[in-house]
């Protein structure tokens, strides 16, 4: 099975290529020779995952999935959430966002924080959606060098590891993208 993941970010679709059985062959945006901008203009990480998907199905005429991620902080009700990847403004970049992460949190005790994606996949006419949650704490500076995003700075429940001191396989067993795709995985598999 062919499926186009919507995403221009190579971490994350080198992420999920490791997750999908080798009977999905997944395919980038590039593959397609899709360079569209596709405008995250929903207010929901959901919204944002159909607008990308639909895109890709409109357009280029292929079955494909997108997610939009966001972390989400208890204390700052629920920022930066489905604006995480440009909290900070532009450029938008993840020292940027984390520094301004630490800076509004402050020394404030209440660091739970959750991340979740959302994906939407399009398939052969059908619409589906899939959730994944890892709930954590937002630790007061950086540790590790692995990762992306916010994952220096995010220490799952139960760990005492940041994602970044992780490696890929421990932190997609445990990850919102990882419990995500498993949803995903797990109903592909249904088909075959």
């Amino acid at each position: 099975m062919q499926l186009v993941f919507a995403t221009n970010n190579l971490n994350k679709l080198s992420e999920v290529q490791k997750m999908l059985p080798e009977s999905i062959q997944l395919l980038s945006l590039k593959d397609i020779n899709c360079f569209d901008d596709i405008e995250e203009t929903a207010t929901t990480l959901e919204g944002n995952a159909q607008i990308k998907a639909n895109h890709i199905t409109e357009n280029f005429g292929y079955n494909c999935f997108a997610d939009d991620t966001g972390l989400e902080v208890k204390s700052l009700n629920g920022e930066p959430g489905v604006y995480s990847a440009r909290y900070a403004g532009e450029p938008a970049n993840a020292e940027n966002n984390m520094q301004k992460l630490l800076s509004e949190l402050g020394d404030n005790s209440d660091r739970n924080a959750q991340f979740r994606t959302s994906i939407c996949l399009n398939l052969d006419g059908k619409q589906y959606l899939f959730d994944g949650i890892c709930n954590g704490t937002i630790l007061s500076e950086k540790q590790g060098e692995k990762g992306f995003g916010y994952d220096p700075i995010f220490q799952p429940e139960g760990y005492t590891q940041s994602f970044a001191e992780m490696s890929a396989d421990e932190k997609n067993a445990i990850s919102h993208r990882g419990r995500a795709i498993q949803k995903l995985v797990d109903f592909l598999n249904s088909f075959n």
